[in-house]
C-alpha cells in the first residue's frame, strides 16, 4: 500500500511503500499518477534502478522521448539524459550545467513535455552536507496569486519559447557544443500562452519561464520586458517553492506545466550524475492554442 508524506511546501510529495526496480501493476500506476496531478512534485527514496527499471515505470505514465542533444543521452539508452558533470576520456557524459535557470522542460516542443523523472545516481557532499539541490515552484499556484488586474491583462496574451536561444545562453560551466542545424531545425521557436490551460487538472498555469521564454508578442520591446521582469520575480516567490534535497537512489517526478524548476550549481569540483526520462505531452499547439489530444 502506498503512503504519502506530503512536504512542508504548497506542493512536493514523498510517495513510500513501492519498489520500482520491480514491475507494478496498473492500479497502482494509475494511483501514482493521480498523486502526481494532486502534488506536482512526487518523489520515492532509496530505489535501486537499471535504466531498464527508470525506462519501464516511466512508460507506465506516458510515451518517453527522445532528446534532441542525443550526445547527453545514455550510450545504448536515447530515452535516458544524462545531467552530470563527469568527464570521461576528455569528453562529458551529460550536460554539465543543465536547469541553472528557472524552467519547464519541453516548453519548446509543439507538445511540450508532460513530465520528467530524473533519478540521482551520484550526489555531491561536503562536510556531511549533500549539494546540488534541485528548486521547483508551482504556476498553479503562482498564477493563483496575482492580482486579478494582472490575470486579466495576461488573458490572451501569447509568447515566444526559443531552445536555440535558452540553449545559447552563456553558461555557467563554460562554451558547450553549439546545437547543429538539424538539432536546431528540431526545435523552432514556439509561440505559446502566456498562461496555459493544465491538460489534465484543467488549472490554469503561468507558462513563462526565463530559461526559454524571449517575448510577448502583440505588445512593445518594452511591454513585454515590464511584463517578463515582473513574472519572472513573480514565480521565484517563496511561497511557491520546494527546494529538494538529494539522496542517492532518489526518483522524482515533476509537472512540466503545473511547476518550473532550477538546479543549484553549488557543488563543482564535486561531482554530480543524474540520469532524466521525460513524458511527451498531448496538448498540442496550434494556432497558439493548446488543445488536449483525445484519448486513442
Amino acid at each position: 500500500m502506498l503512503t504519502v508524506r506530503k512536504t512542508n511546501s504548497v506542493l512536493g510529495a514523498e510517495i513510500l511503500g513501492v519498489d520500482l526496480s520491480r514491475p507494478i501493476d496498473g492500479a497502482t500506476a494509475a494511483e501514482i499518477d493521480r498523486l502526481w496531478l494532486e502534488h506536482e512534485v512526487i518523489f520515492f527514496r532509496d530505489q535501486k534502478l537499471s535504466p531498464e527499471d527508470h525506462i519501464r515505470f516511466s512508460e507506465q505514465l506516458g510515451p518517453v522521448e527522445v532528446h534532441v542533444r542525443t550526445d547527453c543521452c545514455r550510450p545504448g539508452y536515447p530515452k535516458v539524459f544524462i545531467v552530470s558533470n563527469i568527464f570521461e576520456n576528455g569528453k562529458p557524459i551529460g550536460a554539465g550545467d543543465a536547469g541553472t535557470i528557472w524552467h519547464s522542460d519541453g516548453c519548446c516542443y509543439d507538445k511540450p513535455s508532460r513530465g520528467s523523472l530524473l533519478y540521482a545516481r551520484q550526489v555531491p557532499m561536503k562536510d556531511g552536507v549533500v549539494l546540488g539541490d534541485t528548486m521547483f515552484s508551482s504556476m498553479t499556484r503562482a498564477y493563483e496569486a496575482l492580482p486579478s488586474d494582472m490575470q486579466r491583462k495576461l488573458a490572451g496574451l501569447k509568447a515566444v519559447n526559443s531552445y536555440v536561444k535558452g540553449y545559447s545562453r552563456p553558461r555557467k560551466t563554460g562554451p558547450i557544443p553549439p546545437l547543429t542545424e538539424a538539432q536546431k531545425s528540431k526545435v523552432p521557436d514556439l509561440e505559446i500562452p502566456v498562461v496555459r490551460k493544465h491538460p489534465f487538472t484543467g488549472k490554469p498555469c503561468l507558462f513563462v519561464n526565463e530559461g526559454y521564454t524571449t517575448r510577448i508578442t502583440g505588445v512593445s520591446e518594452a511591454e513585454s520586458k515590464e511584463l517578463l521582469d515582473y513574472l519572472f520575480q513573480h514565480v521565484t516567490r517563496p511561497e511557491f517553492i520546494y527546494r529538494h534535497q538529494w539522496h542517492e537512489g532518489d526518483l522524482l517526478v515533476w509537472d512540466n506545466c503545473a511547476t518550473q524548476h532550477c538546479a543549484i550549481l553549488d557543488y563543482p569540483p564535486l561531482l554530480r550524475r543524474m540520469e532524466r526520462t521525460t513524458i511527451t505531452g498531448i496538448a498540442s499547439v496550434k494556432d497558439g492554442e493548446y488543445r488536449v489530444a483525445q484519448a486513442a
